[in-house]
């Protein structure tokens, strides 16, 4: 009996362990570019060796797809929760907290269209396009819904307008090395979406 117990949180915690190196991979992919992270260096930095990776995953590629499968997800959860908290025009949030300092800043933590689809783009992962093309249709309904409760073409093709300058306008400020710059970038972009 005793045996089964270790051996359940042994297996508790390699489920953990695994899911460290889902999230870590997930911020080091968006800081640094899929290609940038080396796996040993994704190990270590949650505490594992390079050995136990394969024990976790099937190949690299699994786990980035697994990573940026979570950090889309986890990015638009965040944008919906929100959304929903808000107390005045539900798009208003919705704009300037995708164009606000704090996520222009925390790439790690930010969007991973912004940081990524130049570079997935390139890649010849098709699963990987796939995922992103996947979460670019749950962002859009995002948007879609935050613009009006019964949306139409009109409505979608105004969602794919404004998400497109979301990202173009934080990827734009992130490169932008003079801090007023970035901030313009930032401010023009969000005052240009607002107008009604």
């Amino acid at each position: 009996m005793l045996w089964r117990c270790i051996l359940k949180v042994s297996k508790a915690q390699s489920e953990a362990n695994r899911q460290a190196v889902v999230e870590a991979a997930g911020r080091s992919f968006r800081e640094h570019g899929v290609r940038g992270v080396a796996v040993a260096d994704l190990m270590q930095a949650v505490g594992l060796t390079h050995g136990g990776f394969y024990k976790k995953f099937g190949s690299r590629d699994d786990l980035v797809r697994e990573a940026m499968a979570r950090a889309l997800t986890t990015s638009r959860q965040r944008l919906t929760n929100r959304v929903a908290r808000a107390t005045s025009d539900p798009f208003a949030v919705l704009v300037a907290s995708y164009l606000s300092r704090g996520h222009c800043e925390n790439i790690a933590e930010g969007c991973a269209f912004a940081a990524l689809s130049p570079e997935v783009s390139r890649s010849g992962d098709e699963a990987l396009k796939e995922i992103f093309s996947d979460e670019l249709e749950r962002y859009l309904e995002l948007v879609e819904g935050v613009m009006t409760a019964e949306p139409d073409k009109e409505t979608r093709n105004r969602a794919i307008a404004t998400f497109s300058a979301m990202v173009g306008g934080l990827i734009l400020s992130r490169v932008a090395q003079d801090p007023a710059l970035a901030e313009t970038i930032l401010t023009a972009t969000a005052d240009e979406l607002l107008k009604d």
